[in-house]
């Protein structure tokens, strides 16, 4: 099928900007010998799991159900992480996954046993209490008040209540601190890190620094990245896990869109588009985010500007204000890039919405893997 055959809305994969993002984390598995997973929590295409399974070391998950998709799609390290597990849960993902980090001094003591009888190597995830980004608290893992990972002081508590052996059988530290950004933030995460946590690290065989790195983006540092791998690997022996979502599928994905209507309103011309912010890509309204879309500018960039928003009966649904060289007309396409990331994983059927096929796009042809009708609607109900 041709790019231009394809029903809207859609999201499409292009294979070949996978395979250089690819190639990025490969270069840096490379020169430092860690490990890199995949967080599917950003991306969990699982038919491209073959193709990211030929670089990646393997997935990590944050629940049962993303840790049996890694087991069966993957099958290469499944790690879990997940602020708190559920009792009637927990030894089907002790059988699954080959790392299995805990948020809290509480779960650690409920389930360690479980998962060192399983042979699981066991982790506790750390807030070093360092805050590199500003404006979105919600992404902000060490904003006050976080509920993830265990601060110094509450670690020193517990130590107090249970002794000095509380971690004995704990043999990784993680932290997850960033969110899309470089490794500059990284390294004055760890430079915390060190400060407060690097005594119990020279007791661990491994780190993990999480996700957030935006490694494939363009100005990303990854001459200080290597350098922040190795520093670690070197101080303390351990094994080093990075685990991107965003930078594994970065600008990889597109959704395609069809204008339905024009209306206007106050001077604000208003496109009708049949994808859906709140549906179909709900970070623009959580974080909040504008994606970008193909041959546009800013507001008033251009000659003609248009207020794009969906067809839900939300009134905040909208996907944000684009200026266009020409005037839009009903039936246009229009593109919206890095749709890959943060949008099949999260999008939902409000309003009763069709969710948008799932398209990969190799050098040969456009191919469906996906299509969803009513009964989907209608099963999560």
């Amino acid at each position: 099928m041709k790019f231009e055959e394809l029903k809207t809305p859609c999201y499409v994969i292009e294979e070949e900007k996978l395979k250089k993002n690819l190639e990025i984390l490969r270069y840096v598995m490379e020169e430092t010998g860690c490990h890199i997973l995949l967080a599917q929590k950003a991306f969990s295409m699982y038919y491209s799991y073959p193709l990211l399974g030929t670089v990646l070391s393997g997935t990590t998950a944050s629940g049962l159900y993303e840790a049996k998709l890694g087991a069966e799609e993957m099958g290469r390290e499944n790690h879990v992480f997940s602020a708190a597990y559920r009792q009637d849960e927990f030894e089907e993902i002790a059988e699954l996954c080959d790392h299995i980090v805990f948020n809290s001094i509480g779960q650690l003591k409920q389930f360690e046993g479980i998962a060192k009888e399983k042979g699981k190597s066991i982790g506790i995830r750390i807030n070093p209490e360092c805050s590199t980004q500003e404006g979105h608290a919600i992404y902000d893992p060490c904003a006050p008040g976080s509920r993830l990972g265990i601060t110094l002081s509450q670690l020193k508590t517990a130590e107090e209540t249970y002794g000095a052996n509380l971690l004995e059988q704990v043999e990784g530290l993680h932290f997850h601190t960033l969110c899309e950004q470089n490794a500059d933030d990284l390294k004055k995460t760890l430079d915390a890190v060190e400060e407060k946590f690097g005594s119990y690290l020279k007791n661990m065989k491994w780190l993990n620094m999480g996700g957030g790195h935006h490694i494939t983006r363009k100005d990303y540092d990854v001459k200080l990245l290597i350098n922040c791998i190795r520093h670690m690997q070197e101080t303390y022996g351990v094994e080093v896990y990075l685990e991107p979502g965003e930078a594994v599928a970065l600008n990889a994905g597109l959704l395609v869109t069809t204008v339905l209507d024009i209306t206007e309103n106050g001077g604000i011309k208003n496109a009708i588009l049949d994808t859906s912010a709140a549906c179909h890509m709900p970070d623009v309204l959580e974080m909040p985010y504008r994606p970008p879309l193909r041959d546009s500018g800013e507001p008033g960039e251009r000659a003609y500007t248009y207020r794009l928003g969906g067809p839900t009966c939300l009134a905040g649904d909208v996907i944000g204000d684009y200026s266009l060289n020409q005037e839009l007309t009903i039936g246009d396409r229009l593109i919206f890039e890095d749709m890959a990331i943060y949008s099949m994983v999260k999008n939902n059927t409000f309003n009763g919405m069709k969710l948008p096929d799932i398209v990969w796009k190799s050098e040969e042809a456009c191919q469906v893997i996906k299509s969803f009708g009513y009964e989907d609607f209608k099963m999560r109900l």
